[in-house]
């Protein structure tokens, strides 16, 4: 296996899943989802936990454990600012980025 770091919210779902085992490769703790994807494609290891986008940009095959929820958390003073407002412009139904975030495999309902 191929882990991910201490802290991460994918190493909380491993240790999770896991309980208490140690599976051979637990200590090994990469910093990113890519390099999770990497150890795998490279054959320093059999399995590990990363999201689906890019499990498929490395090449591999993905099985689903869990469905996250993000949410965008701004201070109600910065709302307005350019920068915020143009995210949120971006964000909105039927823009580009929405289809570009559809089409990566990001659930928008």
């Amino acid at each position: 296996m191929v882990n991910r770091n201490r802290g991460a919210g994918t190493r909380i779902l491993i240790d999770r899943l896991l309980g208490d085992r140690r599976p051979p490769g637990y200590g090994y703790e990469p910093r990113s989802h890519y390099a999770v994807a990497a150890a795998i494609a490279q054959g320093r290891a059999d399995w590990g936990v990363t999201i689906e986008t890019i499990a498929s940009e490395a090449g591999l095959r993905f099985r689903p454990l869990q469905a996250e929820h993000y949410d965008f958390a701004i201070p109600e003073d910065r709302w307005e600012r350019p920068a915020v407002a143009r995210l949120r412009a971006l964000l909105e139904p039927g823009t580009a980025v929405r289809a570009q975030l559809a089409r990566a495999g990001f659930d928008l309902a």
